[in-house]
């Protein structure tokens, strides 16, 4: 099992870079599950360990835990107040518009048919747009997919995943919400299947002093400048983490798609 990443430690909180199949904490819905980030992080550092959010299974990057009771309680009301800034990147099919807003509310997966949806927002900005020249489906003759940024605005479950599909524009990897034929070929090209889903970065409240932390994955997008060529910019990851699974892995879909970067 590999090692979780330790990308800060406070003595009252710690942020780990999850990989990519971990869950969170033990869940009676993946009872067989044995990479457990809660388990491998007090394992490794010899104390217990308090998660205050989760992320899904397949999804990699930036997970908080405390190290005491009162800094679990504190960050974990900061989730729930949504005084979280979170930012995610996530590699979509088709083109989304270049900026969007989705206020659609979401029932949890396990809600009965009569219960409330619960309000839900995200915002998302398109980073860059791709175009494969061979088909994924024989309807049309490229394959069109695109790197996004979303900040989810609340903390519903499977909210971007949830909301991208609501968009149309699911998730490459998303074995729920996302398209199983073009899941399929792409785990075939890339030799990977997996959730195409990076936790960024996170901006919270420092549970004793109130000033904004900011914890990041080490893996970003800079931007091209004006004039540059159609697509221009670039994932790049800090040296601290380049070498970790997750990252490497996104550095090899980035590999293979920048040479296909067009300007839609």
């Amino acid at each position: 099992m590999p090692d979780v990443f330790h990308l800060t430690d406070i003595s009252i909180f710690l942020a780990a870079h999850k990989p990519s199949g971990f869950l969170t904490h033990k869940s009676p819905l993946d009872p067989h599950e044995t990479r457990i980030v809660v388990q491998a992080v007090r394992d490794q550092i010899g104390q217990h360990v308090y998660p205050v959010h989760r992320l899904d299974k397949g999804t990699c990057g930036v997970l908080l835990l405390a190290l005491n009771p009162d800094a679990a309680r504190s960050l974990t009301q900061s989730f729930a107040t949504q005084q979280v800034r979170k930012r995610y990147l996530a590699f979509v099919r088709g083109w989304p518009p270049e900026t969007a807003f989705v206020d659609h509310a979401l029932k949890p997966d396990d809600a009965p048919a009569d219960a409330a949806a619960q309000s839900a927002q995200t915002r998302f900005t398109r980073l860059a747009c791709f175009e494969i020249p061979d088909s994924a489906d024989g309807r049309f003759p490229t394959t069109r997919v695109a790197l996004a940024a979303a900040e989810p605005l609340t903390g519903r479950r499977h909210q971007i995943r949830r909301h991208l599909k609501h968009m149309a524009h699911p998730i490459i990897g998303d074995a729920t919400h996302g398209k199983g034929p073009l899941n399929r070929w792409w785990a075939a090209r890339l030799g990977l299947q997996r959730l195409w889903l990076h936790s960024q970065s996170l901006a919270f409240p420092h549970p004793e002093t109130g000033e904004t932390v900011t914890v990041e994955s080490g893996l970003r997008w800079v931007p091209g400048v004006s004039g540059d060529s159609p697509g221009a910019g670039e994932l790049v990851a800090s040296p601290d983490v380049a070498e970790l699974e997750p990252v490497q892995q996104w550095l090899g879909l980035w590999a293979h798609l920048r040479t296909f970067a067009v300007q839609p």
